[in-house]
């Protein structure tokens, strides 16, 4: 809308329209209100953000006349957020093909034979059977003379290992031979992949350490913006000051950029193989054969 906005009024002007603010005067006004209904959401939980900023940019623009100024504020926003639900898109597609891999079922050993369970009811000590191309559903330990384990998914390691009796065996592996036999270690919910996937869940729902900081100063930016606002209309005696002022101030590659970049990142990390744990951090979730003692941090 902001785009269609700016396109037609930039069209209109050309010509020599005398109609040509309107459409970015309403391009910049349905922005605005979707983002009044947004700020009035975060102030019912408590939360006071920089959009804040953008909102009081776009609202000056209109109330000034400077309608192109107006438009170009609200496209950014837009734009900010159409990239910001597209990273987020991609990184949940990264998500599912990550969850793909957890099994939700085993063939455990019982009284009568094999049974099919599914993973929650698994207790250490159980007896398993991993049949040829299954993942590993828990952690455990090799119950059959030997196994080919495909680990690719968590150390990186693209050639299948082999494993002999009593050998560790990790969920998130896939069996890449025959049959084998395992005894469970710990419960599902426990278990390696499980760890991981947590671990990268977190990561993406949870905000930058950046973001966070601004989010806590955004009320102080906002007084410390007003007051530079209205110190350069008092001196200069000109109002549009206002407007160049908020617009300038207008923190958009913090509160768009900054959340793309992290989000596609992690994205891209995890088609890559590299589960990052932290979008804060400079240090990922390396895959490593020490992944067993990956436990989801408080």
């Amino acid at each position: 809308m902001a785009l269609s906005g700016l396109m037609v009024g930039i069209t209109g002007w050309a010509s020599g329209a005398g109609w040509h603010p309107w459409p970015w005067a309403v391009a910049t006004a349905l922005v605005l209100a979707a983002l009044a209904v947004e700020i009035v959401r975060s102030l019912s939980r408590g939360e006071v953000g920089l959009d804040l900023v953008a909102a009081l940019s776009m609202s000056a623009a209109l109330a000034f006349g400077e309608m192109l100024a107006g438009n170009v504020v609200a496209l950014m926003y837009a734009g900010g957020q159409f990239l910001e639900g597209y990273a987020a898109g991609r990184a949940r597609r990264e998500m599912t093909a990550l969850l793909g891999r957890v099994a939700h079922s085993a063939m455990r050993y019982g009284n009568d034979g094999l049974d099919e369970v599914l993973i929650q009811a698994i207790v250490p000590g159980d007896r398993l059977l991993v049949r040829c191309g299954e993942v590993i559903p828990v952690d455990g330990s090799l119950a059959s003379p030997s196994a080919v384990l495909d680990e690719s998914a968590l150390t990186g390691e693209s050639l299948p290992r082999t494993k002999l009796l009593g050998d560790e065996v990790l969920s998130g592996a896939t069996n890449a031979g025959d049959a084998f036999d395992l005894l469970a270690d710990r419960p599902a919910a426990e278990s390696t992949y499980a760890n991981i996937v947590r671990l990268v869940t977190k990561a993406q729902e949870g905000k930058p350490p950046s973001v966070r900081a601004a989010d806590r100063y955004a009320v102080w930016f906002l007084l410390l913006t007003v007051s530079a606002a209205g110190t350069a209309w008092a001196i200069s005696g000109d109002p549009v000051r206002v407007l160049a002022v908020l617009v300038v101030a207008t923190p958009c590659p913090l509160i768009l950029a900054l959340p793309v970049a992290i989000i596609s990142g992690m994205s891209r990390a995890a088609k890559l193989g590299v589960l990052v744990k932290d979008g804060g951090l400079s240090r990922p979730l390396r895959r490593s054969r020490r992944l067993s003692s990956t436990k989801p941090e408080p």
